[in-house]
């Protein structure tokens, strides 16, 4: 198995990883400089350094890399008396470098209009693979789209299932119209999405709402929604509408364990939502 294409899979499935690099050696070693080892998130591993103790502790620092999202530099001396009780006779040194990797984050922008074309480049530009999703071709093209990672232009219940959405994924819903927005919304919540944002004023995000819990989705669900979109940053036009969301999600991305809702104007962040469908 390539080591780099299985890195590439993992990060598109929203998984983390590690790759361990041999990236300086002295003397007699169990493997070469350069040679890799990628640990799973699973505790799998694809690739080898050499096997052994060294192997065996190269995976434990990866998986505490993982967790801490921190690199890590590990020396080994392969002295005869250690290396024969460990069954390797080498007696060289070795150092191995392990970085964590995370996955990709992805956003899916549904609506192809003016703020998703502003969207879709900044989004680009800050490291996000970007899908955009509308009803109407003459909208999703790659003309108007080129920087776009997937344009699909399709009904949108037809292309939910074909896309891969995980806890890396950042669904921002931007349709032509109330009812479109309803329906990518419906589907949204049901996700295992990392960010979902919907454009609006309270008056339209609390009617969707209302109509979604008569089809019987329970208000909780909708807490995880950031609507009105975006930080508060007095934003007007198309192009300041996009930044401020895109600001909003790397504040999701950088700051995974802190409340990054305080830093937002999200409606269903706060308690007036509950008061106000009541």
């Amino acid at each position: 198995m390539d080591v780099f294409e299985e890195l590439v899979r993992l990060r598109r499935e929203g998984r983390k990883c590690a790759l361990a690099t041999i990236v300086q050696a002295n003397g007699s070693i169990p493997s070469y400089t350069s040679a890799k080892l990628l640990v799973r998130d699973d505790g799998t591993i694809a690739g080898t350094i050499g096997g052994g103790c060294v192997e065996a502790e190269v995976w434990n620092a990866a998986r505490e890399a993982m967790d801490t999202g921190k690199p890590r530099r590990l020396n080994f001396s392969l002295g005869e008396d250690a290396a024969y009780d460990n069954g390797l006779i080498c007696g060289g040194q070795l150092e191995v470098f392990i970085e964590p990797i995370d996955p990709q984050p992805r956003a899916f922008i549904f609506g192809a209009g003016h703020i998703s074309k502003s969207l879709c480049r900044v989004s680009e530009m800050i490291g996000f693979a970007t899908t955009v999703i509308d009803n109407r071709e003459t909208f999703a093209n790659r003309e108007r789209f080129p920087d776009a990672g997937e344009v699909f232009a399709e009904e949108y219940e037809d292309v939910f299932g074909k896309l891969e959405v995980n806890s890396s994924s950042y669904l921002i819903i931007v349709t032509r119209g109330h009812r479109d927005d309803m329906r990518v919304l419906k589907w949204a919540v049901t996700t295992p999405a990392r960010y979902i944002a919907m454009i609006g004023s309270k008056r339209k995000v609390i009617g969707v709402v209302r109509e979604l819990e008569k089809e019987g989705i329970p208000a909780e669900r909708f807490e995880r929604v950031s609507a009105p979109m975006g930080l508060d940053i007095g934003a007007l036009t198309p192009e300041e509408i996009a930044v401020s969301v895109a600001a909003e999600m790397i504040a999701v991305h950088r700051n995974p364990d802190s409340n990054w809702r305080a830093l937002s104007k999200s409606l269903f962040a706060k308690e007036e939502l509950r008061a106000l469908l009541k």
